[in-house]
Formats: structure tokens, sequence, C-alpha cells
């Protein structure tokens, strides 16, 4: 299998964008995968925090870029899991630290060693997420049900197909069956309605994603919470795994015509 690089997006910050690349990434590595996941989102690195490796950064991704080590000394190995490591980014640098060339040529460098890069790029339209999704190939564009991050994930995808991102995949993160059935939050299939892409993974609602991310502990290490399942069963199917999805949600019919001009008649 060629390496694949895949960045890890979101329109809209706190929608779960840098949980779900640490969780995606120990399900790769345990699933017998080569893994790095790297933090793109310089002077607001969370990745190191979710994944419990901030204690043993000596260098970042800017260190490298700047000459004062080479690439492979930023690499943390996560020694709970075989074949997963981390690249952290420098916390007291600007965005543009990093430039979409750097990051085209880090990617390449990457590819020879590593069978996933996923990479944890910044919320929002701006220069920052260019530059760190300007050496992917693929993009997951995470979500929650709600107008507001739909509709700045709408436009994260026009971006990603402007710079001929392929395959896009969706993941719809914080889902609350029981509001989708009181018509109270769109349901996926509103929020395919809107996007227009393919889905990749639907997540529950769950409070243990927020015990895993304090302990620095990804879910998929081995939590059988229905979130744990779901961000296994996303990395399945990123290798190609034919995995049905989980029921989450009643039907629910009609909502999604009452938010359509929110978006002007969606993508």
């Amino acid at each position: 299998m060629a390496p694949r690089v895949i960045v890890v997006t979101s329109g809209k910050g706190g929608v779960g964008k840098t949980t779900a690349t640490a969780n995606i990434a120990a399900a790769l590595a345990i699933s017998g995968n080569k893994v790095v996941a790297v933090d793109g989102d310089v002077g607001l690195r969370n990745l190191d925090v979710i994944m419990g490796l901030e204690n043993r950064i000596v260098y970042t991704l800017v260190d490298a870029l700047e000459g004062n080590c080479r690439l492979n000394q930023t690499l943390i190995k996560d020694k709970r899991v075989d074949n997963l490591f981390m690249i952290p980014t420098a916390q007291s640098k600007t965005k543009d630290a990093v430039t979409s060339d750097q990051m085209v040529n880090v990617c390449a460098e990457l590819r020879k060693d590593f069978d996933f890069v996923l990479i944890d790029s910044p919320a929002g339209i701006e220069a920052g997420f260019r530059n760190a999704a300007a050496g992917a190939d693929e993009a997951l564009v995470i979500t929650t049900p709600e107008v507001s991050a739909v509709r700045d994930a709408d436009r994260i995808i026009g971006l990603l197909e402007s710079m001929e991102k392929s395959p896009i995949f969706l993941v719809v993160n914080r889902i609350r069956p029981q509001m989708v059935k009181r018509g109270d939050m769109l349901g996926v299939s509103d929020v395919l309605d809107i996007l227009q892409i393919g889905l990749i993974g639907m997540i529950p609602d769950d409070e243990n994603v927020v015990k895993s991310a304090n302990e620095g502990k990804p879910l998929t290490f081995g939590d059988e919470s229905r979130a744990s399942v779901a961000f296994k069963n996303i990395a399945a199917r990123i290798t190609g795994e034919n995995i049905p999805f989980m029921n989450l949600e009643a039907p629910q019919k009609g909502f999604f015509a009452r938010i359509r001009d929110a978006f002007g008649g969606g993508r």
C-alpha cells in the first residue's frame, strides 16, 4: 500500500478535530500500520496533551524547519502502542512559522517511513490551515451537528476541493440521538444533504472522550465505549474495510427543510 497523508480539519474550532486525530492514529497503529500524527496547529498545539506525550517533547516541527535538529529527532514514539509516533509543533510561534512548501517537503520525507501521516490542522480558513494541508493527499472533515459548525465545514470542503484534495470524507461528532429524535439537533442525513461528501464516521456524544483527553490516553488504546468503537470503525474504513455504521439516531424528517435557508440551499 502506498503511503497516505491525510489532513484532519474543521471549519469551526472545538468540534473534536484533535481528539479525532489522536484516536484514529492510535487505531490505525493498533491494526498494524506505522503511523505518525503531526501537530500542524502552530502556536496552539494540543495533540501532545491528548496523546499524553507532552512531557517527552525535546524538539518540535519548527525546530527541524529552522535547522535546529533533524526531522527524525522530532519524532516521539508512543511506548504504549507499537508503530505509533507523534511530531509536536511549537507553542511560542505564529502559524506562518511553517510554510506550505515546507509542509510539502516534511510530508514527502515522512512518506518514506510511514504508512499513514495524519496532520492535525488548525481550524478555520486562514493561512495556517492552508499551510498544514498543503502536503496532504486526502482530508477528513470533522463537524458537530450544529448549524454554525456545518456552515463552517461547508466552507472548508470548498477550499479542500479547490486544493484538489481527494478523497474528502466527513466525520460527524458528538451526536445526541435523543436531541435528533426531538428535532433539536441536525441528523446525520441532514448534514450529508448540506455538505454532499462521503460519510466515513459518526461519533456519539460520550463523556469517556473528555475523560480520555484529560488522561492523555486515546480511547482506541483499549476502551470499548461506543465512541471508541466508532473511532476504530473510522480507521478500519480508511484502510478499505466495509464496516456498517452504528445506528445512533432515529429517522427524522423535515429538519433540513427548516434550516435550508441558512445555507443558501446547500452546496
